[in-house]
């Protein structure tokens, strides 16, 4: 027997026949990232159902030397949770990693484990009353593990903070087997480094996240989902900073769309209908908030938010949903515009930030001049405007082949987006993690004495770099800025 197929038995023997497996009808469907950009081979798949399962796979991967890439629901959008080509590694499922551990309604706090799905998240705090205050559009798969893995972000970050915001303790397994256990929820502590910060964002770099405790709030007792026609980019900001000044923390999102997204998820979808007459050049939703203290003010306060809107030339129209299904139905566009463009042709995709005051100076600078350099595509910017965070998408012409296009124009495309993104004192990467997909322009593009610091975090914490290899952290021959 050689050492791969010991390790191989040592694993079964430890994970048993629903722990590890290496049947190809199994483990391929999870060795393709959710974008089909990025494929992969592994030894095989683990799925341990406890902490204690993840150490001793750990300490077992450790003696062999076998790299373990932890995965969650992949639908991550950097490929960070894919294996590489070699075959070498293990592919580490939490996806049997289910159970709530404790759930404390009165102090509005639940410890789970990494295998949660958002949605079941969402679904078992909401029966007690509460609610879990980050969302997003894959929540039906997502992890709790993957996305504090990423820090991911969504659609309520601008009132309530990314994934990080609300973890209050985790769990974690390092590269060498032990178990940090940092569960509890102090509101102060200061001994010393915020060591679960760090863990926060890393992508399975410097340990795998097994369980965390998770800060609640209470249900939302009413909502106003607001949609809004506006004449240019820089008309969006203006609204933006006349709807904080008015409804201040009852804003629980601003989402921007240009029309070219608009009319996309229109034409594609048998069910979306325009909240509103006419054309207009860019679309803003907005949702207020609020709790039962607070819930008889809120109908007041959004028409007077739209009315002054009007008032000062802010909006060229705009429109309150009547009931739930139409605000659903609003949400509903803006969810659909990926699926709406994906229809369109090949795109190169760009989960970027920069500062939101200079947001639509970048949007309006970025847009012509890559369809003026690369002539027959389409750029459009979507997103978080209140945040800062716009999804940047150039899309091809739809008689492309994606293949050709990726490889020979994509490339380039995006290394002009991230060019000027860091010009615009941005980030490459706002909500969707670095993976495997940015990895080289992170290389490129970053502070060296940052990259410095991140290498010596990841060569301390995982001295035999056997944690997500080749994700998130260049390595020192990469790492060339210029």
């Amino acid at each position: 027997m050689n050492e791969k197929d010991e390790f191989c038995q040592k694993a079964a023997d430890l994970l048993g026949d629903r722990g590890w497996t290496r049947d190809g009808d199994m483990v391929t469907p999870w060795l393709t990232d959710w974008r089909g950009r990025f494929t992969g081979r592994a030894l095989g798949m683990a799925s341990p159902v406890t902490a204690l399962e993840v150490s001793r796979l750990v300490k077992l991967c450790g003696e062999y030397g076998v790299p373990i890439v932890p995965q969650g629901g992949n639908s991550g959008m950097s490929g960070g949770a894919t294996p590489d080509e070699s075959g070498d590694a293990v592919l580490l499922s939490l996806r049997r990693m289910t159970q709530v551990r404790r759930f404390d309604e009165k102090a509005r706090e639940i410890t789970c484990e990494a295998g949660m799905i958002l949605q079941t998240l969402h679904d078992q705090v909401e029966a007690e009353g509460l609610r879990f205050p980050l969302t997003l559009g894959g929540k039906g798969s997502a992890t709790i593990g993957g996305l504090i893995a990423t820090n991911a972000g969504g659609t309520q970050v601008l009132r309530h903070g990314s994934m990080g915001a609300q973890v209050l303790g985790l769990e974690v397994v390092l590269a060498d087997g032990q178990v940090f256990d940092a569960l509890t929820p102090l509101k102060k502590d200061n001994r010393g480094f915020d060591l679960k910060q760090m863990m926060i964002g890393s992508e399975g770099t410097l340990g795998i996240v097994t369980a965390a405790t998770l800060r609640l709030l209470p249900a939302l007792a009413d909502r106003a989902v607001l949609w809004a026609g506006l004449g240019s980019v820089h008309d969006t900001r203006s609204l933006l900073h006349h709807v904080q000044d008015m409804a201040g923390n009852a804003l629980e999102g601003f989402e921007i769309l240009p029309r070219h997204s608009f009319d996309a998820v229109i034409a594609h979808s048998e069910t979306a209908r325009s909240p509103l007459a006419g054309t207009h050049e860019w679309h803003a939703l907005i949702e207020l908030a609020a709790d039962a203290a607070s819930a008889d003010a809120l109908p007041k306060l959004a028409e007077n938010v739209l009315m002054s809107a009007f008032e000062k030339g802010l909006v060229e129209d705009a429109a309150i949903a009547q009931n739930e299904t139409q605000a659903a139905q609003f949400w509903g566009i803006r969810e659909d515009v990926p699926i709406a463009e994906r229809a369109l042709g090949p795109a190169v995709q760009h989960d970027i930030s920069v500062p939101v005051a200079r947001m639509p100076e970048f949007i309006a600078e970025a847009v012509p001049k890559l369809e003026r350099d690369f002539p027959g595509t389409k750029a459009v910017a979507f997103g978080h405007l209140g945040d800062g965070n716009v999804h940047f998408h150039v899309i091809a012409d739809s008689d492309a082949d994606p293949a050709t296009w990726y490889n020979e124009v994509g490339s380039i495309v995006s290394r002009q987006v991230y060019n000027m993104v860091t010009r615009y004192q941005g980030s490459i990467s706002a909500e969707h993690g670095i993976g495997q997909l940015k990895l080289a322009e992170l290389a490129r593009l970053a502070d060296p004495v940052k990259i410095a610091l991140m290498q010596q975090v990841k060569t301390a914490l995982d001295p035999s770099g056997i944690l997500n290899p080749g994700k998130l952290v260049p390595l020192a021959s990469e790492a060339v800025n210029d």
